[in-house]
């Protein structure tokens, strides 16, 4: 039966979403100055061009640039796990897979990667790096 398949298929997205929520929801908690989603994606412009710097960068590991440019394609397609017109959680899936993949590439690269390319204000990498859990190396 297809529609049992499809039925499984979108609430398990829905399980997987929601658990990610409270994993975010969480971890703006933790810090005494969260920052808010909105103002998370204020930073879209200035994420976008790190991304693109760093998947560009040869010193950089080959997996790594590989998820980025991943993401990068992810965030710049019109289909999304969420859709965008969507109030708020609309956005949280593409915050979400941002911050993952920016701590993978922190794991892997090391944060003067990201303070390297990063082309916006020293409060934007704050941010950044507070997103991607980071915040000891903030500068």
């Amino acid at each position: 039966m297809w529609w049992h398949i499809l039925v499984a298929g979108v609430t398990g997205l829905l399980v997987v979403y929601l658990v990610l929520i409270v994993i975010l929801w969480r971890a703006q908690r933790r810090h005494p100055d969260p920052s808010s989603l909105r103002d998370t994606l204020r930073l879209l412009p200035d994420v976008l061009r790190l991304l693109r710097r760093l998947a560009g960068d040869p010193d950089v590991p080959g997996g790594v640039r590989i998820r980025l440019i991943l993401l990068i394609a992810y965030l710049v397609s019109p289909v999304d796990l969420i859709p965008d017109f969507i109030p708020i959680i609309g956005y949280a899936d593409d915050a979400l897979l941002v911050a993952i993949t920016l701590r993978s590439t922190i794991r892997h690269a090391g944060p003067q990667a990201i303070e390297r390319h990063w082309p916006g204000t020293p409060d934007g990498l704050r941010t950044i790096l507070m997103l991607a859990g980071q915040t000891r190396y903030a500068t």
